[in-house]
């Protein structure tokens, strides 16, 4: 069963900095476009941050300048540096993946149940 789990996230001041981590696991054949969001009580999921399988990103203007995605398509895993954090960054967030269950089939997204960053002031 193909699953995507998110870890790293916590209890931080603000200015301090998180690494966030999504790992993809099960049997796949690839994974391409990775993305980040982020959900706070009573607001609407938010796109924060991608990456293509080639390495290619986009961010929100909220988090760009601060935020950072990559990937290692050897070992299957996504990250997201936060750093700069804020008390508006206090969220859940969550990996979404497009993967290919089997080659030439039709690709599937793919959801994390999400981890907990707070950021105090």
């Amino acid at each position: 069963q193909v699953q995507l789990v998110e870890s790293g996230g916590g209890l931080v001041q603000a200015g301090e900095s998180l690494r966030l981590s999504c790992a993809a696991s099960g049997n796949f054949y690839s994974m391409t476009g990775v993305n980040w969001y982020r959900q706070a009580p009573g607001n609407q999921r938010e796109l924060i941050a991608g990456i293509t399988s080639e390495g290619n990103t986009n961010y929100a203007d909220s988090v760009k300048g601060r935020f950072t995605v990559s990937r290692d398509n050897v070992t299957r895993l996504a990250f997201l540096q936060l750093t700069s954090l804020k008390p508006e960054d206090t969220s859940v967030y969550l990996c979404n993946a497009i993967l290919w269950l089997q080659p030439f089939a039709t690709p599937r997204q793919f959801w994390g149940r999400g981890t907990q960053v707070t950021v105090s002031s």
